[in-house]
């Protein structure tokens, strides 16, 4: 058994520790709720700019577009969303390993896109190669951040250096409920649209031309994807710490518990010894 000495010592140990995960439970709990209602808020725009986007492609029969098809490159590029900062849970290791587990993204044909130290150092450690790295952008995400981010992805694009774009990065669903997801963002395609056979029997118009729309729509789309997944990134990071560091509190509690159990045992066995020991001196004195 150990003595109380080395008792106390990892009790007081795990007292400092429970007080620094209070605290940033305490914060990521601020940081949530701001986050949180701006995910919800901008979630619908988001969601609605993709149906509407690849509603408006399924009823526009086929459009020969540079954003409507496949590069010659065989590389994919995916834009990888995760943390600067751990103690998450699960959090940046669930979007890494939907590329590390999918035989779809080898090393070999996969360029990121990185936003986040965690994402970049785990990639980097496997072998991917890092094309850019936009990590200051998840601190603090605003629009302009996502439309310079666009603009430089899509120029690649145009220039052949990778044929599809993907995003990876976790869904919002709630407090405690955090999806990681994969979204296929180029070429757009309107297969996946929820739209009936008559509506897509019904041709879309345009004006002045199928290009010069679809010039101006797409960038918009992309820089609007990308932001909406900023946001729920930062949201769904800010929920996971949370529930992490309510855990190791939790896990704190019962260690202490546990060890002022062992500490009173080996007290009170002391004392016992001690009395013993006093017993057995006087009877040899008597």
């Amino acid at each position: 058994m150990a003595s109380m000495r080395d008792i106390q010592r990892r009790k007081i140990s795990i007292q400092s520790t429970e007080q620094i995960t209070k605290a940033m439970k305490l914060v990521a709990t601020v940081k949530l709720q701001k986050a949180r209602v701006r995910a919800e808020k901008a979630k619908p725009y988001f969601e609605h700019m993709y149906e509407t986007v690849t509603s408006i492609l399924a009823r526009s029969g086929n459009l020969d577009h540079k954003f409507l098809k496949a590069g010659d490159s065989k590389k994919k590029a995916v834009i990888v969303i995760t943390a600067n900062r751990g103690l998450a849970g699960g959090y940046n290791n669930n979007i890494t390993k939907l590329l590390t587990k999918d035989e779809n993204f080898s090393k070999e044909e996969t360029v990121i896109y990185n936003i986040g130290r965690k994402g970049r150092e785990t990639l980097g450690r496997n072998g991917y190669e890092i094309k850019a790295d936009y990590s200051d952008v998840i601190n603090e995400p605003i629009y302009r951040d996502a439309m310079e981010i666009a603009e430089h992805i899509l120029s690649d694009f145009e220039k052949g250096e990778f044929g599809e774009l993907y995003i990876a990065y976790t869904k919002f669903k709630n407090t405690v409920s955090h999806v990681p997801t994969m979204l296929k963002l180029l070429p757009i395609s309107g297969d996946e649209a929820a739209v009936s056979k008559e509506e897509k029997m019904t041709l879309m118009n345009y004006e002045p031309s199928e290009e010069t729309a679809l010039d101006m729509i797409v960038p918009k789309y992309v820089s609007s994807l990308i932001y909406g997944a900023l946001i729920e990134a930062v949201a769904s990071e800010n929920g996971a710490r949370m529930a992490a560091m309510d855990s190791a509190t939790s896990n704190a509690d019962e260690m202490i518990a546990n060890l002022s159990l062992m500490y009173n045992r080996a007290r009170q066995s002391s004392i016992t010894q001690e009395l013993t020991e006093i017993i057995a001196g006087a009877e040899a004195i008597s």
